[in-house]
């Protein structure tokens, strides 16, 4: 069930578009750091964990990257993209069989097929 909007959620979105104006100039550590408060403001966010791994695999820490892409895919099972930077991070960190079978969840959603019903 949805929840109402709160000041929490305000924030959390706002340090969240800093963030991402951080990693479009490059800033990977101040954004890193945006998307870490995102997270710990609301457990729940998505698109914070997402964003979190992706900029941490791109800095080379990838057993952080992929414990914040494993939040991401627990939080939405049925999110493509969730699921492929997980394989790209486990396939940089030398991880095959769980790269591929994070890419083989990506693929079932690739062709309309779901993880989770």
């Amino acid at each position: 069930m949805d929840r109402p909007p709160s000041e929490t959620d305000a924030e959390r979105d706002a340090l969240f578009d800093d963030a991402n104006g951080d990693l479009a100039i490059g800033d990977f550590d101040t954004a890193i750091d945006g998307y870490r408060h995102c997270v710990a403001i609301d457990p729940q966010f998505f698109d914070g964990w997402h964003a979190l791994g992706m900029a941490l695999m791109k800095q080379g820490h990838l057993k952080e990257a992929i414990g914040a892409a494993l939040m991401a895919t627990h939080l939405r099972p049925n999110d493509l993209l969730a699921w492929t930077g997980l394989s790209q991070m486990y396939m940089k960190n030398g991880q095959i069989a769980e790269a591929e079978a994070a890419k083989s969840n990506a693929s079932v959603l690739g062709i309309g097929g779901k993880i989770v019903k």
